[in-house]
């Protein structure tokens, strides 16, 4: 990871290294990944990342995850929609939105979905897993799919049935 510097918690600072952690032992605060900013900027370009892939994955050097070990679905590439009548009303003109409901999975979390299985898959890890009332449940699905894992996602007894189907056809143990 050479743009990847550690885990850094959001609240005292403290610094850990590149492991499967998610929170300080010292003030329990969220850990987020901490980059070197000097090192991206000497090595990304925008012809860089204009050759890369129609997807969220031209965009590697800003992610936390080895070269060339992307799990991708294709996710992201997805349009920015010109909101006219809501940025009238902000008094915006020019806001635009993304539609991220043109993902593989109809869903915005492809893309931090797409970062985790990667991780998962650097790390080890066998098994991809979640608890979810939908969305995160088929994203997980098609990723641990994917990338050829043991997939399992938790949900409530009653979660509409389009959305278990959403991540039934993947084939992941569902209870």
């Amino acid at each position: 990871l050479p743009h990847v510097k550690c885990l850094q918690c959001r609240e005292c600072k403290s610094e850990y290294p590149i492991e499967p952690l998610n929170a300080c032992e010292f003030c329990f605060g969220p850990l987020e990944v901490s980059y070197d900013y000097d090192s991206v900027a000497k090595a990304v370009s925008r012809k860089s990342i204009e050759s890369g892939p129609n997807t969220m994955w031209r965009y590697h050097d800003f992610l936390p995850v080895e070269k060339d070990s992307a799990v991708d679905i294709s996710t992201g590439f997805t349009p920015l929609i010109h909101a006219k009548n809501l940025g009238r009303q902000l008094g915006l003109d020019h806001l635009y939105i993304k539609n991220d409901s043109v993902n593989p999975t109809f869903s915005f979390k492809d893309r931090p979905v797409s970062v985790t299985t990667t991780k998962a898959l650097e790390f080890e890890f066998e098994v991809l897993a979640c608890v979810s009332t939908g969305n995160l449940m088929g994203s997980v699905a098609a990723h641990g799919a994917k990338a050829g894992m043991q997939t399992m996602v938790f949900y409530p007894a009653d979660l509409e049935q389009g959305k278990i189907q959403g991540a039934a056809v993947y084939g992941p143990t569902m209870v």
